[in-house]
Order: C-alpha cells, then structure tokens, then sequence
C-alpha cells in the first residue's frame, strides 16, 4: 500500500441533496457531496436512514458504468450494487459511490482489458499488460467521506479484503465484515475465479478452482 494512504485527511460535506430511490424499494435517501477529498474526485454518498444506535451498514462501491448503468454481464458489479441498496433499504445504511473504474486505472483502460480478456488473459493481468497496476485504488476518499458524515464505527458490506486493511489503517473502526453474495453467471464465471484467487473471499470459488 501507499504510505500516504495512512495519512489522515479531512473533509466536509457540500451538499446533501433528498431523492427518492426506486433500486431501495422506493426508499427516501439523500446524495451528500463533499468538498476536500483528497483525490480530487466526485464521489458521492448515498444516505438511507436507519436506526440511529445502530452501527451503520457500510458498501464502499467502485464506480462501473458498464455493469452500473448499461447491466454488463461480465461482472458482478450490478448485482452488489443492488445487493446493497436492497439491504439498505430495510435496515439503512451509507453507500459510498467512488469514481475509481476499472479498480482505478478508468473507463477507457478497462474497456482496453476487456479485449485481452476475451484472449483468455485473467483481469488482473490484464491491468498489467497495459502498463497499470492490478488494483490502483486506495480509499482515503471514502475515509474522509465517513468521518464528514461522523461515521467512524461501522459494519462493512464486501468481500475484498483490502477495503477493511485500508479503512482500519485510516481510522475507521470495522466492527463487522458482512460477505456480498456470489454473483455467479456463465458470464461471470473467470472474472469472479480471478477475484477469488487474488485474496477475495469468495470461498466456493477458490474450492473450485484449487
């Protein structure tokens, strides 16, 4: 990890702006906007109230357009996504959406890896051959978000490993790893058996491939 990463930032809230969401069964949120993030860049939170002495239900969620907006069957980016916004829906919750596509390397790059994967060259690899990094995200954006909205305990929604790692080392207190669900789709099958193999817990994956 970069050391900078360690370093504490702060931010404050811009904006917090009321909208009705049809993916949360109709649920009344807000969208938060920051100023002072330390990447420079338009993540948003999205807000669903919730029992107010509860420890927050938390998704850190990587922007994907492809899966997000346009239901690309290549990952499993949608489905989390539904997954969390469906979870918030009953119990509330604080989905935080960074603009890091393609783990961080961007919308063009990934679309780039997508033709090396259809020769059969895994995501990550991929990453590599076009000169970047595996996983180029870091998440002090997404620390900085939770202390602007006074979160510094909360349970976080994922599978990747490295989103607790890195939130612990920045602050926040994890009190509870909650696993997304295994998407599993013919489509999805190598992208999600990369995942597995490169430290996510997708557990009935890496017995499949062992």
């Amino acid at each position: 990890m970069n050391p900078l990463t360690a370093l504490p930032h702060t931010a404050s809230v811009r904006a917090r702006v009321p909208i009705t969401l049809d993916r949360a069964a109709g649920r009344a949120a807000e969208l938060v906007t920051f100023h002072g993030l330390p990447d420079d860049q338009e993540h948003i939170a999205c807000v669903l109230p919730g029992a107010p002495t509860a420890v927050p239900l938390v998704r850190l969620h990587s922007e994907c357009l492809t899966g997000d907006v346009f239901g690309s069957a290549r990952c499993d980016c949608g489905p989390q996504l539904d997954e969390a916004l469906t979870a918030m829906a009953d119990e509330g919750g604080v989905l935080l959406y960074l603009r890091q596509e393609g783990r961080g390397i961007g919308l063009y790059n990934k679309l780039d890896t997508y033709v090396l994967q259809d020769q059969d060259i895994d995501t990550f690899h991929a990453n590599r051959i076009i000169g970047r990094g595996e996983d180029e995200r870091d998440y002090r954006g997404a620390a900085a978000m939770l202390r602007a909205l006074g979160l510094t305990r909360i349970r976080l929604l994922t599978n990747n490993p490295d989103k607790v790692t890195q939130l612990r080392e920045l602050g926040i207190r994890v009190e509870a790893v909650l696993p997304t669900a295994v998407h599993l789709t013919e489509d999805n099958a190598r992208y999600l058996s990369a995942k597995a193999k490169s430290g996510h817990t997708l557990a009935l994956l890496k017995e499949a491939s062992a």
